[in-house]
């Protein structure tokens, strides 16, 4: 069974190649799109992807298009997060914002290539048929657009998030969609029953708020060396957070209780290997960056 090390090797060495080498992409766009797909980062909804299908006894090979088109939809997000308008950040994943490197127009440009290049990528996956294929293209399309992680972004443009309540509502959207997203898309292809795939969805809920919680969690206590990112960044935008409203020490309390939530619903369900899905939780709790 695959490490969680190896998934992440898995995406490294297919992104570079999602583009045919056939086309013709103008020279700058082609930079930009590459400078923020190839910095790095976590690659934790690939390999939520990935991590499913093998969950539900799939082939991992068949599933890594797909683990591809979310970090495209995933990547674009940030490119899009960062801009002057949005959260106007200078640092992500260690390096200069899309932005600060290509301008805005060409960071714009360079987001809205990845976005569709994601269902490009869907609708010529090799293998799969066209039934499941359908099925990919309508979840990535439902949960990462108006209805899911745009719409939560919205709201966070909005500032439309002034309790714990709000904070879920919006934090469900903008972050748990692509994560819910990750993990039934790997379920899709691995061939999920019912019963996994409401487990799988259930794991996505609490996993996305996890994330995020902990997300707030570190922007005030992490360091930028470490995130790869500013620090105190909402406190400066004058986001309210699980930080601020409910303080570090309960924040981490909800996190610890969501990761308890998802091993113990893992450990539930009739999951052919459940390992990595563990793994992954265990990751969400323990993560410094």
């Amino acid at each position: 069974m695959y490490s969680l090390s190896e998934l992440k090797r898995l995406v490294e060495d297919a992104l570079p190649h999602i583009v045919p080498e056939h086309w013709v992409v103008e020279t700058h766009l082609a930079r930009a799109m590459e400078y923020s797909l190839h910095a790095g980062g976590k690659r934790l909804r690939p390999m939520l992807v990935l991590a499913a299908t093998a969950a539900v006894g799939g082939d991992v090979a068949r599933a890594l298009p797909a683990a591809c088109a979310i970090e495209c939809v995933h990547t674009y997000s940030l490119i899009h997060d960062d801009l002057p308008a949005m959260d106007d950040d200078d640092l992500r994943r260690g390096v200069l914002t899309n932005h600060k490197v290509f301008g805005e127009a060409m960071a714009i440009l360079a987001g809205d290539a990845l976005l569709t290049h994601a269902f490009y990528v869907l609708a010529t996956m090799p293998d799969v048929p066209d039934g499941v294929i359908v099925q990919l293209v309508r979840l990535l399309s439902t949960y990462g657009g108006a209805s899911g992680m745009v719409g939560g972004q919205a709201l966070d443009v909005g500032g439309c998030a002034p309790t714990i309540d709000a904070l879920d509502a919006m934090h469900q959207r903008k972050t748990g969609d692509l994560i819910v997203c990750a993990l039934l898309m790997g379920g899709c292809i691995g061939g999920a029953s019912d019963a996994q795939r409401d487990a799988l969805e259930r794991c996505g809920r609490a996993m996305g708020l996890a994330f995020q919680i902990q997300d707030d969690i570190l922007d005030v206590i992490g360091d930028t060396a470490t995130l790869g990112k500013r620090v105190h960044s909402d406190i400066a935008n004058g986001k309210r957070t699980y930080a601020t409203i409910a303080g570090i020490e309960q924040a981490q309390e909800t996190v610890r209780t969501l990761t308890d939530g998802i091993a113990a619903l893992i450990n539930k369900e009739a999951f052919a290997h459940p390992d990595v899905l563990l793994q992954i939780a265990h990751v969400l709790l323990h993560r410094t960056h």
